[in-house]
């Protein structure tokens, strides 16, 4: 379920990128779940004709998957196939990061160029290429299209509308042998399936057929004079195109948000380590990280596989600041970061959990939070909650934060209420019975609601963004000249004004992606 700001801030997204209908049919699906198209048009209330449009370019621009499914018809009718739209939130998310994107597409490959208009087939991408950098050359376009795959930059798209068949009667018994299986074989829900069906095979997804490459003819290069022509504005009658019958023949290809996000997680990761434990500890975990490499999956792995001592010193020493770092402090790193250790004879392996709750990430950011807003006391109560991470008693916290009793029920009592503390009542045992409370951090529902927080104050951040821009618009549309005087100081000051709310923007949305994705 996606959080109340979330739905909102998502929203803001769309309408920011493609419009207020857009914006209106994708927050109908992220409030309302998967529709059908007589039922979105019921809810927007818009005309068939705008939400098929709508539908349209949310498809292409990877924000929605539709999926057909069948239903079972009236008395004495036949089953019906229909059409069913859902919204991808985690993707209309990644919007906001193309910035870090491109970044991340710029270090490794230089000016290469990433595909900014959703899902493109290879000829698509040429004539693109052709419009916006003028060149025609197909042999430095394929080039660089092969550079993007190899690093896994981009992938081929799902399937535009998967059949998810009705499951079969004796599915569901067969795979009931003990709690254990139960528990891995916990049934998808109907958008899970349309996911996994839509996904293209492992062996196909960076897969390209240099076969299907196009070859240039003299009409194509006759009609890019008039492609130049036209206007970004126009992305609503050139996405329809992309669904056209013809070209759902070609293979489409897309960003792979999944590549883009583990490089960013993992960036985050090192930098939150170096300042938390520091350099070194940083270096160790760029190593280990580096020697897992990525997933040959779409499954998160909880923790990396174990690796050598040797093995991650090799990869030390090619690092940057490595090249001085001995085993034992090495050792003391791998201790740091909370390895896990096989010790087999002579030699040692080493493996840490993937999940950032083990550098503490999500306690230290809650914990400010608490700070800020409640105090330095209810942060003493706070973290020697979470770092017991079971109930404690009220004497106990008391007792233990150096915090007035009478005090530290007001604390506790603050905090529960506001679904940061779960409460219980126990009532002792003897001959003497007593009532008292024990405490405990509710963890998950309290990361849940920081997120939520995080999209509530990532989306005043856009709308003061947008707020400047139109605010300062007369000074920053003159012409640099012109520009003297108290014009010249407003101008530099709403640009210092935009870089420090967009440096924050992206500093949060970084803490939202950690959050989101562990």
């Amino acid at each position: 379920m996606v959080s109340p700001h979330g739905i909102q801030f998502a929203a803001h997204l769309i309408s920011s990128f493609y419009g207020e209908l857009c914006s209106k049919v994708c927050e109908c699906l992220l409030r309302r779940g998967t529709l059908t198209l007589a039922q979105i048009i019921q809810s927007t209330e818009l005309s068939r004709e705008n939400v098929i449009n709508c539908l349209r370019v949310l498809i292409h621009q990877n924000c929605v998957q539709a999926f057909a499914v069948q239903r079972e018809g009236a008395f004495g009718e036949a089953p019906r196939i229909v059409t069913q739209y859902m919204a991808l939130f985690n993707n209309i998310i990644h919007k906001l990061r193309a910035p870090k994107f491109m970044q991340i597409v710029s270090e490794e490959l230089g000016k290469d160029g990433l595909m900014q208009h959703g899902r493109l087939s290879l000829k698509r991408i040429i004539d693109r290429n052709e419009q916006t950098a003028g060149s025609s050359d197909i042999h430095v376009v394929r080039e660089s299209f092969i550079r993007l795959l190899n690093a896994r930059f981009i992938e081929r798209c799902p399937a535009p509308e998967p059949f998810l068949a009705p499951p079969a009667e004796d599915e569901a018994p067969a795979k009931r042998r003990g709690a254990k299986s139960a528990k891995i074989a916990e049934p998808k829900t109907t958008e899970q399936r349309a996911l996994a069906a839509a996904a293209p095979m492992e062996s196909m997804r960076f897969l390209m057929e240099m076969d299907d490459l196009p070859e240039k003819n003299d009409d194509e290069s006759s009609d890019s004079v008039t492609h130049r022509k036209k206007r970004k504005q126009d992305v609503l009658k050139s996405d329809e195109d992309v669904l056209d019958a013809n070209d759902k023949k070609e293979v489409l290809w897309r960003v792979n948000f999944e590549e883009l996000v583990r490089r960013l997680r993992t960036k985050a990761c090192i930098s939150y380590v170096k300042t938390k434990i520091n350099d070194e500890a940083g270096i160790v975990l760029s190593a280990i990280l580096d020697l897992s490499g990525r997933p040959e999956s779409r499954q998160k792995a909880e923790k990396t596989a174990y690796l050598s001592m040797n093995a991650i010193y090799d990869e030390v020493i090619k690092k940057e600041g490595g090249l001085g770092m001995d085993f034992e402090r090495i050792r003391v790193s791998l201790d740091q970061l909370g390895c896990e250790t096989l010790s087999t004879g002579l030699d040692e392996s080493y493996s840490i959990g993937t999940h950032l709750s083990s550098f503490s990430y999500f306690n230290a950011v809650v914990e400010s939070v608490v700070l800020r807003r409640y105090g330095r006391e209810a942060y003493r109560v706070f973290r020697l909650l979470s770092k017991a991470g079971r109930f404690l008693e009220t004497d106990k916290i008391s007792d233990s934060t150096f915090v007035e009793k009478k005090d530290a029920i007001k604390i506790l009592y603050k905090l529960w209420k506001d679904d940061y503390l779960h409460m219980e009542k126990v009532v002792s045992s003897g001959a003497r019975q007593s009532l008292f409370l024990v405490w405990r951090v509710n963890k998950q529902t309290l990361w849940e609601q920081v997120l939520d927080e995080m999209y509530h104050a990532a989306l005043n951040l856009r709308l003061r963004i947008a707020h400047e821009q139109d605010r300062g618009k007369e000074v920053l549309q003159l012409p640099r000249e012109k520009l003297v005087g108290e014009l010249e100081k407003k101008y530099k000051l709403l640009g210092k004004v935009r870089v420090i709310l967009e440096s924050s923007l992206m500093n949060l949305d970084e803490a939202i992606m950690l959050f989101h994705d562990f």
